[in-house]
């Protein structure tokens, strides 16, 4: 069962015209530490339609708060109505916190970190800068932050305040799409040619252990490309996806060998030490089918970013058409994102609690 938790809101500040930062109470169950980077799911019934959207943890682990930043998204029923009618008293049901964009702390190393972010893709790399800085003395870090504007720029004088408590040790090179800046390196948008200058001029890339990057998809992986073209490995760089660009379900593999010329396979799931047995239809998701047959089965973005509906095939063979959150190592072990998983032969069994 996907555990949900009440949460007080305590607080409700803007950050930009069209972002909040929301500050809750988190007494009232469940366990809400976090490592830095995590999100929470949170749930709210709209016209007796029930929403689940994740945000991502802003705080450090040493602030003594926990805190998400939310992004209006046109016609986002979730984000519209938290930055338009959330305030403090109020109460929200969310999931414990979730994620892997983190690396382990090591207070006793000095590390060399770079992050680029993208927007509403500062969140968890706020998280993760304040934690740094705190509990990491040695390492240091350089941000690059793209936006449309200075006007959009979320955090931004708490940004600048981090730079100036952590002199020497934090590095922010903002990047702006419409708004002049003094050096033309800084506009316009983050792509390959960009990192490479960036790389080139003014961060030494052959010093970084770690770089973290989240934001839109397509960014994300001209950084990567980048980042990878100039000498890190895929273990050294961290994804957070925000929002995938696939439109629609990707081409379908072909079927098993196995797979029968039903329409219908035989599944098992289990959730919670309960399994349930029933028959699917093959054009459903793993997810879909147990949502179906009263399985309150985890879940969040059904978009294949989040990880929230991770579960293990322990028979037969699904065709996940997306991943944006599982490692290549949790794949070959059998883990998939059940939102994004179809099956393709003729009997699965499939395990939410491992």
């Amino acid at each position: 069962m996907a555990r949900f938790f009440p949460l007080t809101v305590t607080d409700v500040q803007k950050t930009t015209r069209d972002a909040v930062v929301v500050t809750f109470d988190a007494r009232d169950g469940g366990d809400f530490a976090f490592t830095q980077g995590q999100y929470l799911t949170f749930k709210r019934d709209f016209d007796g339609v029930e929403l689940r959207r994740s945000y991502s943890i802003c705080s450090g682990t040493h602030d003594g708060a926990l805190r998400v930043a939310i992004k209006k998204v046109p016609d986002g029923a979730f984000s519209l109505w938290a930055n338009d009618d959330l305030t403090s008293g109020m109460v929200i049901n969310a999931m414990e916190p979730m994620g892997k964009f983190h690396t382990r702390i090591e207070p006793d190393k000095a590390k060399t970190y770079l992050a680029f972010a993208g927007g509403s893709g500062i969140t968890p790399v706020l998280s993760i800068l304040k934690t740094v800085l705190v509990a990491e003395p040695l390492s240091q870090v350089t941000l690059v932050y793209a936006n449309r504007s200075v006007s959009s720029i979320m955090f931004r004088e708490e940004l600048e305040d981090l730079k100036n408590q952590h002199m020497g040790r934090l590095s922010i090179i903002h990047i702006l799409e419409t708004d002049a800046q003094d050096i033309d390196l800084f506009q316009g948008r983050i792509d390959g040619d960009k990192c490479t200058a960036l790389f080139t001029y003014w961060i030494d890339i052959a010093s970084v252990d770690t770089a973290f990057i989240c934001g839109p998809e397509p960014m994300m992986l001209a950084i990567a490309q980048a980042l990878r073209d100039h000498g890190l490995t895929k273990d050294q760089i961290k994804f957070e996806l925000f929002a995938s660009a696939q439109t629609g379900r990707v081409a379908r593999r072909s079927k098993s060998a196995e797979t029968t010329q039903s329409d219908t396979i035989a599944a098992t799931i289990s959730l919670d030490g309960m399994s349930r047995s029933f028959d699917m239809d093959k054009s459903m998701t793993v997810l879909e089918a147990a949502l179906e047959n009263a399985m309150d089965a985890p879940h969040a973005c059904r978009a294949g970013v989040c990880s929230t509906c991770k579960c293990k095939v322990l028979e037969g063979e699904v065709d996940m058409v997306a991943n944006h959150a599982l490692e290549d190592y949790e794949v070959e072990q059998g883990y998939i994102l059940s939102c994004q998983s179809y099956p393709i032969s003729a009997r699965i069994v499939v395990d939410y609690d491992q």
